[in-house]
């Protein structure tokens, strides 16, 4: 008999007598043609996705901005001058300044002590960004740190002063200044 011929196989008891027929399968043998197809297929598709992480990291790393409090910028300033940088601080009360010719504001931020002065070559600020007294204004800066530890500053992002700050000071009967600098 050969392999694909049926042969009956009892099922149930014994006594019953029926057999219903069982079609055996053979065992596929493997083939060297498709084994080596399968492999020169994966190949190239590992080298094309190992090449678009390359770039996307790549691309990445050159365009990548550093988030740092001004002290810790400082302190590692060699690693960070000239380079996208954005720096975090609070508003030295006082330092706040207008210029218009050329059209700019000048201010410094602070860290744990450290200071650093900051030019933005615009004429608008945001409207948070204001010197209230008794109040810390927090500051992120985006740009460039410079040798002589000052900024250049291609955006400004005024922090909000926390919502209990605004109850406690309208609690007091003060409002928050939005009028313009002088």
């Amino acid at each position: 008999m050969s392999e694909d011929q049926q042969q009956p196989v009892p099922v149930g008891s014994e006594d019953d007598g029926v057999a219903i027929p069982r079609k055996r399968r053979r065992e596929p043998e493997a083939d060297p043609q498709a084994t080596r197809r399968g492999v020169m297929l994966l190949i190239p598709l590992v080298t094309v996705g190992a090449l678009i992480v390359a770039f996307v990291l790549t691309g990445m790393k050159d365009n990548a901005i550093y988030s740092k409090p001004v002290d810790q910028l400082v302190a590692q300033k060699a690693r960070f001058i000239g380079r996208p940088v954005r720096a975090e601080g609070n508003l030295v009360h006082g330092t706040l300044e207008k210029r218009d010719t050329p059209c700019e504001y000048r201010f410094t931020i602070t860290k744990n002590g450290v200071d650093v002065p900051v030019r933005y070559a615009q004429c608008v600020v945001p409207d948070t960004f204001r010197d209230v007294p008794g109040m810390d204004v927090g500051v992120t800066v985006e740009g460039a740190l410079l040798a002589d530890n000052s900024f250049e500053a291609t955006s400004v992002l005024a922090k909000c002063p926390s919502k209990y700050e605004m109850k406690e000071r309208a609690g007091r009967g003060e409002s928050m200044p939005h009028a313009a600098l002088q």
